[in-house]
């Protein structure tokens, strides 16, 4: 690709940083844990697109107003964060609403959609201003000074990036359904699972909330 340099070390790069546990492979396991392997693999495919946006307005230079604007980055910031409490909360609800004993119904709550899932994703990486931050930063080391069209650039390594973080989240996603495939014969192990994935998005929740910009 004509604009970029060291394209080897970029891939290896992103690899390394996406197999690094953080606030999108977390979210990523507990939809996972919590809805099985669909509902994982929704929530990866709803956080790629959210990555693709960011790449899309950081190589059209939007993203350099979360960067110099402290209004925007506070109100996209609060916007994340507002989100991730409210799916937090609808989880721990559904996990507290669920019936003691199997016996106690004779069908459970419905799970979350894939689609509805794929927009949580989407939403929550929309609004994390790190993630904006993160390839506004990190894209640019490897577009050279003298590229004839940084912004196309721009566009392909955030595509190169993205698509390379589904050969981890995907595998994630795998790993932490089937992890908890045995647990769900218990609807007390379920309730944990729910419970523990809005506890999660909680935390993540207050983890953004409290990130400020450098």
């Amino acid at each position: 690709m004509p604009g970029v340099h060291d394209l080897w070390l970029f891939v290896a790069a992103g690899l390394l940083l996406n197999v690094t546990p953080g606030p999108d492979m977390a979210y990523i396991a507990a939809r996972a844990a919590a809805g099985g392997f669909r509902a994982g693999a929704a929530a990866t495919f709803g956080i790629t697109a959210g990555c693709i946006i960011h790449t899309l307005a950081a190589a059209t230079g939007l993203s350099l107003l979360l960067a110099t604007s402290a209004a925007a980055f506070t109100i996209v910031k609060w916007c994340g964060a507002a989100y991730l409490a409210y799916a937090g909360v609808r989880l721990l609800v559904a996990a507290l609403r669920r019936p003691l004993a199997a016996a106690a119904t004779m069908s459970a709550p419905r799970p979350a959609s894939m689609p509805r899932i794929f927009r949580e994703g989407l939403v929550i990486n929309v609004f994390n201003p790190k993630v904006a931050l993160f390839f506004l930063a990190f894209l640019p080391q490897f577009i050279d000074a003298s590229a004839s069209s940084p912004a196309l650039a721009f566009v392909f390594l955030g595509t190169l990036f993205n698509v390379n973080s589904l050969f981890v989240n995907l595998p994630v996603a795998w790993l932490a359904s089937e992890a908890a495939r045995c647990g769900r014969a218990s609807e007390r192990a379920s309730r944990l699972l729910h419970g523990a994935a809005g506890a999660l998005f909680l935390v993540l929740a207050a983890r953004l909330a409290a990130f400020e910009r450098h």
